[in-house]
């Protein structure tokens, strides 16, 4: 097993421009499809906030959707779709979308109703207190649930490879092909593992940015 070792820094110099070039399908990939979910899921909390049967009911649907296996999921886009990005992007928009989706309910629904109360009390209308009572107050809860979804969608984006697009996971299973090449395999996975960890903390580090007051109640 000495020719095939678990881990090679002699492959990742050799193939720095394919490792690099598939960690960027990878991240692209991820930053579209959690944006995509986050520019639907939040908007439509927005909207069904205040009417709690609906708000079940599109909780219900995208809670199912993420029970479909991802790799069941891309083999039933493919043949609508064609193979390539679309499907995959399309699976993991649905799958990030529940995650967000949840989230950001919790967050505003979490609001205190006497703070409701107070904010139609000097004037606020449904927008203003959309936009300077439940917003801030949901936001942490939002960017908990973009962490959360960013996570899962970079380990996802990995069984794309089944539809031909899997970014690092194209690497994993070329691996696989290779005779079960471990240092091929363990790069693209310690690659997979970076790139989560870089971009939880990236949102992390945003999340603190954007809500201050959170730091200063914890103090």
């Amino acid at each position: 097993m000495i020719g095939n070792p678990w881990f090679s820094w002699s492959w990742v110099t050799e193939n720095s421009d394919l490792l690099a070039t598939r960690t960027g399908q990878h991240v692209g990939l991820t930053l579209e499809a959690v944006a995509i979910a986050a520019l639907i899921a939040v908007p439509l909390a927005l909207l069904v906030v205040r009417r709690r049967r609906l708000a079940a009911a599109f909780v219900g649907v995208a809670a199912v959707l993420y029970t479909v296996p991802s790799l069941a999921l891309f083999a039933i886009l493919a043949p609508l779709l064609g193979i390539g990005r679309t499907p995959v992007l399309i699976g993991l928009v649905l799958y990030a979308l529940l995650v967000i989706l949840r989230q950001t309910l919790a967050g505003l629904q979490s609001v205190d109703p006497a703070v409701l109360d107070a904010a139609r009390g000097i004037g606020y209308g449904p927008v203003q207190i959309t936009v300077r009572v439940r917003l801030p107050a949901a936001l942490p809860a939002v960017v908990s649930g973009l962490r959360l979804a960013t996570v899962s969608t970079v380990a996802l984006v990995t069984v794309g490879v089944v539809v031909g697009y899997g970014g690092l996971g194209q690497l994993m299973f070329e691996g696989f092909r290779n005779n079960f090449f471990r240092a091929e395999i363990s790069a693209a996975t310690l690659a997979c593992l970076l790139l989560a960890f870089v971009l939880d903390v990236a949102l992390w580090g945003a999340g603190r940015a954007l809500t201050p007051w959170t730091r200063r109640r914890g103090a």
